[in-house]
């Protein structure tokens, strides 16, 4: 059965003791979790001092927050919220749009021109891309699971979890009389996210399948992932070499990538295949490593849309190309079928750890194998 189509839902009851409903200085509802260090993760309030005050008056904010403890431990409430935003989740598409280390640096990416009001989709962060990636179908690009408002999740099925995190909420999406109409398949797509207790953070979606007529659906999937980097020029991709990819540059046609890493020096847009479970995005300047890890997912796709397709975006700074990178862990290739009743499970897990320098070059290998 279809869920009604509501454009200003109603804030839910927190799903733990870790969680407490709060309002920003804007009035936007938000939610914050307590954890037992000082690494944060939030969605971003749109009052935040890099985003002013929108008319998405009715956003409901997901702030995930962990909070030093023992000696030195401060209460929350000493926090200034819209100062000191770290990682939140945005009820509307379920969306990161801030994830921040025990220094304060901002280690994802939104644009200054992003603009936080539906039905446009967040331009940053880690927009959710179901249950079409890209314009692989017939639908919206990038489908529209990133532009319609979730839910809390206040009674999940059980998902095992390190009982370390501490920090995290759940979260729910079913379709809309309106989705029903563009995409005919009952599905129930719950999403977890988390804050581990060094600070890595993770997101793990499982799609259900709840057609009654027997059905099965397919459908493609990314975690649209929008990192922060120091300068493009700077930044090169380890563990993709030598894996075939599709050129949407090119007409999706099919390539092997030569370089011994991904270095970047025009825009790119491919979908690298049956790629590593683990990839690593270098920052020389900042001599820092993104690890990502992924599972369920075959395929990551690359993206940088460089100066000219940059300042052709109307929610994109025409020179902040220079400082976001894309690696989005995603299965477009070979679509998701499920039948009714099964269920699928895709899990990405980002962690940010010091590189260090050896004969002038970073050694990703430790990364990679470690």
């Amino acid at each position: 059965m279809a869920a009604p189509a509501s454009p200003s839902p109603q804030p839910q009851q927190p799903p733990s003791p870790f969680v407490e409903l709060v309002k920003g200085s804007s009035g936007l509802e938000k939610v914050l979790l307590r954890g037992p260090r000082n690494c944060s993760a939030e969605v971003l309030d749109s009052s935040s001092p890099t985003h002013p005050p929108t008319s998405l008056s009715s956003c409901v904010c997901l702030w995930m927050r962990e909070v030093l403890s023992g000696a030195g431990a401060r209460d929350c409430d000493s926090f200034d919220l819209d100062a000191f935003c770290a990682d939140p989740v945005c009820l509307y598409g379920g969306q990161v749009t801030s994830w921040k280390n025990d220094h304060g640096e901002e280690l994802l990416f939104v644009s200054s021109k992003a603009i936080f009001k539906p039905p446009k989709a967040i331009r940053g962060g880690i927009p959710i891309c179901f249950p079409q990636f890209g314009a692989h179908g017939n639908l919206e690009q990038h489908g529209f699971a990133r532009n319609r408002f979730w839910t809390i999740d206040n009674n999940p099925p059980p998902l095992p979890v390190n009982p370390a995190i501490k920090a995290f909420v759940d979260l729910i999406l079913k379709p809309s009389e309106e989705d029903l109409k563009i995409w005919p398949h009952s599905f129930e797509f719950r999403l977890r996210v988390a804050l581990g207790p060094s600070g890595d953070l993770s997101l793990t979606s499982r799609i259900r399948n709840t057609n009654t007529d027997g059905r099965p659906f397919s459908y493609t999937f990314a975690y649209h992932t929008y990192f922060s980097v120091s300068d493009i020029s700077e930044v090169r991709v380890e563990g993709l070499e030598t894996m075939d990819y599709l050129d949407n540059l090119k007409a999706k046609e099919r390539f092997t990538e030569q370089g011994d890493a991904i270095v970047f020096e025009s825009e790119i847009d491919k979908v690298y295949l049956a790629a590593p479970p683990k990839i690593a995005i270098i920052d020389h300047e900042k001599k820092r490593t993104f690890v990502l890890t992924k599972e369920g997912l075959p395929d990551a796709v690359v993206w940088n849309p460089w100066d000219k397709k940059a300042k052709a975006m109307q929610d994109f700074g025409d020179g902040e190309y220079k400082h976001m990178l894309c690696v989005e862990p995603a299965a477009v290739e070979k679509p998701i079928t499920l039948k009714p009743g099964e269920e699928w499970k895709g899990r990405l897990a980002i962690s940010a750890v010091p590189s260090s320098y050896c004969s002038g070059q970073l050694d990703p290998l430790k990364v990679l194998q470690g």
